[in-house]
């Protein structure tokens, strides 16, 4: 087992792979910028090491300052986390190269998988279902007619280097997709670096339901379980569950060996997730990220398994720790992110300070975050404050469990998307499991969440607007008590004042 890791990340997820490394006796380094100096996850670190700037591209995307830390350090891994440069082969080959263990798979199973043209090639030779579509990159506008027009509308156009829903381009006639491919290729180009796009149908009613699988390096891959993931913003997945609502234990076997033979084909090591698109029976193989999931807490509640753990051991070279058919689901998860944007604002990013902070708790909620009261949120990163998690023993009991939790959670000092997640658990055709990737725009999600913000600044639904009066009052004696006492330092001898 290694002895030191250093963690390429920030936030909830370096504190999510500090606290794995503190559990198996591994002292872990944190790399921080200077917009995250004061950030928990530097002060939970056994070590912190300064990298640069704040922006991300001057420091947590700088390949040669993170992997100089690690050997300054002593580090023998790099955990990359989710984001950054965790599907990064360039970065993978990098800590290769330096005799540094990069915690995840090979470079070249990241680069297989990174050009959404070649991993759908590679699926379909490997017998992967795939959604129609084309086999490689076009740029040709009459080309790109002649496809689309073969495949039938609606279509998606979707740039082959890029993911989280960026560029993607939906055409439901064909006078709108000269203009649409015009966009996306723009788009790509900006954010990737490469403008090469591609068609697929678009599916109608699709659900986005992702397999979590684990792999060792004797081969031996098994499906952990699924998640359901359609409740999606923008192509941004906002709530998650697990198991499905439409699974059954035959669709369950059957996707999950499906996901099984798709990580095979690439000679796969890790934790890994194949994503599919599920429709009126069928799947389809939509793409796999090489690295832990955001949404991984809620195939951990229901299974037991600490997944953060077991990547880290697979990476020193030891054995699955479970079989197959040791795999047991035990109840129901459900995740919501809990963001810092501003609901009425069509929910633009809302940094800021932390004037108050208090989590959920009780039975069956974990938060998985890294901030406190005073956090200063930068602008510089994603939005996320927390990933509020609740386990019940079946879904109506998570759901109840998980707008306790929200009615409980106070932050105070930036706006957040909690109303959101109010109005999606209220939702009778969410209560009844009934979702696919166009629920938010079929149920006009958007209008219940503006009611909820306006009846929660009238009648106090929740305790943070409860408390209202009482919170305000906190914040500002906490203020006045913080001002006192910055006048005294025990630099200068116990009472002394500075000035």
């Amino acid at each position: 087992m290694f002895k030191k890791i250093l963690v390429a990340n920030r936030g909830e997820i370096a504190i999510r792979i500090m606290r794995a490394c503190r559990e198996l006796g591994i002292l872990s380094v944190a790399v921080y910028s200077d917009a995250d100096r004061h950030a928990l996850f530097a002060k939970y670190a056994d070590e912190a090491v300064y990298i640069g700037p704040s922006p991300s591209s001057e420091s947590y995307l700088n390949m040669e300052k993170i992997v100089k830390a690690a050997l300054q350090t002593g580090a023998e891994a790099i955990h990359p986390g989710y984001g950054f440069l965790a599907e990064n082969p360039a970065f993978a080959k990098l800590c290769e190269e330096n005799g540094v263990v990069f915690i995840g798979p090979s470079s070249s199973s990241i680069d297989a998988m990174g050009s959404k043209i070649t991993a759908r090639q590679m699926m379909k030779d490997a017998g992967v279902p795939i959604v129609p579509g084309t086999e490689r990159g076009i740029s040709d506008p009459e080309e790109i007619a002649d496809v689309a027009e073969r495949i039938g509308y609606p279509i998606i156009i979707k740039p082959a280097a890029g993911g989280g829903g960026i560029g993607m381009k939906i055409v439901d006639r064909p006078e709108d997709l000269a203009p649409a491919v015009v966009s996306a290729q723009s788009i790509a180009t900006s954010a990737f670096g490469d403008g090469t796009v591609y068609l697929e149908k678009y599916l109608s009613e699709p659900r986005h339901i992702e397999f979590q699988i684990m792999a060792d390096n004797r081969g031996r891959t098994v499906y952990v379980s699924e998640r359901e993931c359609s409740i999606q913003r923008r192509h941004q997945k906002l709530i998650e569950e697990a198991p499905s609502p439409v699974m059954t234990p035959e669709l369950r076997k059957r996707m999950g060996e499906i996901a099984v033979k798709a990580a095979k084909a690439i000679r796969y090591r890790s934790a890994g997730t194949v994503e599919f698109m599920y429709s009126h029976g069928d799947f389809y193989f939509l793409e796999m990220n090489t690295r832990l999931q955001v949404e991984h807490p809620i195939t951990e509640m229901v299974t037991g398994i600490d997944l953060a753990k077991e990547q880290i051991s697979v990476a020193a070279g030891e054995d699955l720790s479970f079989s197959q058919n040791e795999i047991e689901i035990r109840g129901w998860a459900i995740e919501c992110r809990i963001n810092a944007e501003d609901p009425m604002n069509d929910f633009a990013p809302s940094p800021g300070r932390l004037r108050r902070y208090r989590s959920p708790g009780g039975p069956g909620i974990r938060v998985d975050s890294g901030v406190y009261t005073g956090y200063v949120i930068p602008p510089y990163y994603d939005s996320l404050i927390s990933k509020l998690v609740a386990h019940g023993r079946d879904r109506s009991e998570a759901i109840a469990r998980m707008e306790r939790a929200l009615y409980e959670y106070i932050i105070v000092g930036v706006a957040t998307n909690i109303p959101f997640h109010k109005a999606v658990l209220r939702n009778e055709r969410f209560r009844r499991g009934d979702i696919n990737t166009h629920f938010i725009k079929e149920e006009n999600i958007l209008d219940d969440v503006k009611n909820i913000v306006v009846q929660e600044k009238e009648r106090g639904d929740s305790l943070a607007s409860a408390l209202g009066a009482d919170t305000r009052k906190v914040a500002a004696v906490s203020a006045a008590v913080g001002a006192y006492l910055s006048l005294y330092s025990s630099d200068e001898g116990e009472g002394e004042r500075k000035s």
